[in-house]
């Protein structure tokens, strides 16, 4: 299984933000964002993988600035760390009034993917090629919170609803 580059998987989206989308002071619903985040990251690992992939966690979600009705949403979905079958994706959004031509940061979300084939069970998935510093930088920042992941998953192991 030959290693990708970053370059290779990346995602960009739009969406424009329409009434429904939104809350009743006209921004755009934290849960509308949160799946079309979920989406744009999923298409990148997908691209990746070449597999189908399932969610395993979305962490580190920062709401910077709201989003009207009225205006785009671009999502941009790279990977930032692989492993045998999972993968970290971050996904920056920016809003656009495309009437001004404005561009402002509103979000940056960190997505865990695994790959899974028809039966659900994960498959290997190919290595990270890092070509730039930022690249690199991402690639270690993410294994610390990976590190970060399993702490908190071994600390919820116990837990239970009843």
């Amino acid at each position: 299984m030959n290693a990708k580059k970053v370059s290779e998987s990346m995602v960009e989206m739009r969406e424009l933000v329409l009434p429904n989308d939104a809350n009743i002071l006209g921004n755009l619903l934290g849960g509308r964002l949160l799946h079309w985040i979920d989406v744009a990251g999923a298409m990148a690992a997908s691209r990746h993988a070449q597999s189908i992939v399932a969610t395993v966690s979305i962490d580190s979600v920062e709401f910077k600035h709201p989003v009207k009705v009225g205006e785009m949403v671009l999502l941009k979905a790279r990977l930032t760390w692989v492993g045998r079958t999972s993968m970290e994706v971050l996904v920056d959004v920016c809003s656009e009034n495309y009437l001004t031509g404005k561009t402002m940061f509103t979000n940056r979300a960190y997505l865990t993917f695994v790959a899974v084939d028809e039966n659900n069970k994960p498959v290997p998935v190919p290595g990270l090629i890092l070509e730039t510093e930022e690249e690199i930088r991402e690639n270690q920042e993410a294994i610390k919170r990976r590190e970060q992941r399993l702490l908190r998953r071994n600390a919820s192991a116990g837990a239970n609803c009843g």
